[in-house]
């Protein structure tokens, strides 16, 4: 049936109909969207973590081999080459994490495509209830 020959009820209740699909269409884009976003989280922070608990055990050995060759080299006690080493880790560490900052900030976790779609859509209910 065409939708000239539909009563206003009618044509309401397939408006109604639609956009309710239409809702239940967009929440399912949301929610695969968000999904592929999280798994590249979870993914950088599986390798982020994996790789930091590897690190910790060699920096306790290089921690040990600096202070051990400012000893031996310079003549200075243990606890000021040990303040050394530990000042130069700290400048390095902060360096590192500010930059680990930097690319998370510009990470984007918003869904995009489903933000713009449902702008279109409500463009198009618009148009419809007019």
């Amino acid at each position: 049936m065409s939708d000239a020959g539909k009563s206003v009820p009618d044509l309401l209740g397939d408006l109604v109909h639609q956009t309710s699909t239409l809702v239940r269409k967009e929440v399912q884009l949301a929610r695969a969207e968000l999904g592929e976003k999280v798994s590249v989280v979870g993914g950088a922070a599986t390798s982020l973590g994996a790789g930091a608990g590897l690190l910790i055990g060699a920096l306790f050995a290089l921690t040990y081999a600096l202070i051990a060759l400012l000893v031996e080299l310079f003549g200075l006690s243990e606890t000021v080459s040990a303040f050394i080493v530990a000042a130069l880790f700290g400048l390095v560490g902060f360096l590192v994490l500010r930059g680990g900052i930097a690319k998370l900030q510009s990470f984007n976790l918003t869904p995009d495509r489903t933000v713009a779609q449902l702008s279109r859509d409500a463009q198009v209910v618009k148009e419809q209830v007019r």
